[in-house]
């Protein structure tokens, strides 16, 4: 059982999903067929193509759908269905796992460009799994990625869901009623952004379990643990949460009232060109002291603009502002040592959901450290995969023992 359960959470740290592969040929509207840049025509959901990666025994399924930019306005998107070989047409999957996927930075690592090395997981549970890129990659990799915007990344996660699930039912799939809900660090925060989504806009929407690691819930919190500890485990994560909501909550900023070289003169090759991988540019802004690449005011939490991208931050704050169903059940994961995602983001989450009715709330705290190689953040996703897997496969009734 350990072993098994070892094999499929190490694809939670897996950076790259190689295969090889044979294509099926999928009809795809002339109309709607993809260029290297600007936004496709808005129209119904389609999928581009599909492939079959023989290695892993892993169906690919790519498709683009409808849902809005970061601004509200209609565009489309694109994202990835997978299932294995125990679901197919005649074989009607267990459920449906919405997988939202941790933080990238370059282009070809969403899930439309290959990056499946967590959906594999799915293999041989009998689930159909759906992961939406996100904003900024595949289709409208031309566009700066919405990182870290905690409602709107949970609203195109739950229109890919909404789209992929009509297109399986076009093409002769079915499944059981089960939805798993699995993200840990920026994949986390959207998770628990889909619960609130859901339960706000979506009530014929039930999730049967949803599984947050790590995530930012509430990212004035992590501003303030960061300045008070002068540390953030990975830079380019800071960097881009600060980029991303200047520029999508219109806070106003300058680059040079944000940074401080050698990030100011970089960001468009560092973080904008979409070349480099989180450790790559982490390790190219040098350091994890946040006083080392973000100006002095920033650091000062009563000054004026602290206090704009503050305000930006608070009005994405997923501890505050809206009721949870219930009857959610949620388990929510943490380390304590995590100086990338600090551990008092869980512990608000978890008391915001107790005290608003909440009962199945599952806490699991743990203090795994980390390396400079190897972050405790890092680290700790391999016990949050063990621990989704074990309660994936208690509630979906599969035998853990082989």
């Amino acid at each position: 059982m350990r072993r098994s359960l070892l094999f499929f959470a190490v694809l939670f740290l897996v950076s790259s999903f190689v295969s090889s592969c044979s294509k099926e040929e999928v009809q795809v509207p002339d109309q709607q067929q993809e260029v290297d840049s600007g936004d496709l025509p808005m129209g119904d959901a389609y999928i581009r193509d599909s492939t079959y990666l023989t290695a892993n025994h892993l169906k690919v399924y790519n498709f683009v759908y409808p849902s809005v930019n970061p601004y509200g306005e209609p565009i489309m998107l694109s994202g990835a269905i997978t299932m294995g070989d125990d679901v197919s047409r005649d074989t009607p999957a267990k459920g449906l796992l919405l997988y939202n996927h941790f933080t990238v930075y370059r282009a070809d690592q969403c899930p439309s460009r290959g990056e499946l090395s967590t959906q594999g997981m799915a293999t041989g549970m009998g689930l159909i799994t759906i992961s939406a890129d996100y904003y900024g990659f595949g289709v409208t990799e031309h566009h700066h990625q919405a990182y870290c915007l905690a409602h709107y990344n949970a609203q195109t996660c739950i229109d890919a869901l909404v789209a992929a699930k009509q297109l399986l039912s076009q093409i002769g799939y079915s499944w059981d009623d089960m939805l798993f809900n699995v993200g840990y660090s920026q994949g986390g925060q959207t998770a628990m952004g889909v619960v609130c989504i859901a339960a706000e806009r979506y009530p014929d929407l039930n999730i049967t379990y949803t599984l947050a690691g790590a995530g930012s819930y509430d990212l004035p919190e992590t501003y303030r643990c960061f300045v008070d500890a002068t540390i953030a485990g990975m830079p380019s994560t800071v960097i881009s949460v600060m980029l991303s909501y200047n520029e999508y909550k219109q806070v106003g900023l300058s680059m040079a009232e944000m940074f401080l070289e050698p990030v100011l003169s970089h960001i468009d090759e560092w973080i904008f060109s979409k070349r480099y991988t989180r450790p790559e540019i982490d390790a190219m802004v040098g350091s994890l002291s946040i006083e080392d690449y973000m100006v002095p005011a920033l650091l000062d939490t009563t000054s004026a603009s602290a206090r704009s991208l503050m305000a930006a931050l608070d009005s994405d704050n997923l501890c505050k502002g809206w009721t949870p169903r219930g009857n959610e059940q949620i388990m929510l994961f943490h380390s304590t040592r995590d100086i990338t995602v600090p551990v008092s983001n869980t512990q608000r989450m978890y008391d915001f959901l107790t005290s608003n009715g909440v009962q199945d709330v599952d806490l699991q705290i743990y203090d795994i450290d980390g390396t400079a190689t190897n972050p405790a953040h890092e680290n700790a996703s391999l016990r949050f995969g063990i621990l989704a897997l074990q309660k994936i496969k208690g509630i979906l009734g599969i035998d853990s023992a082989l």
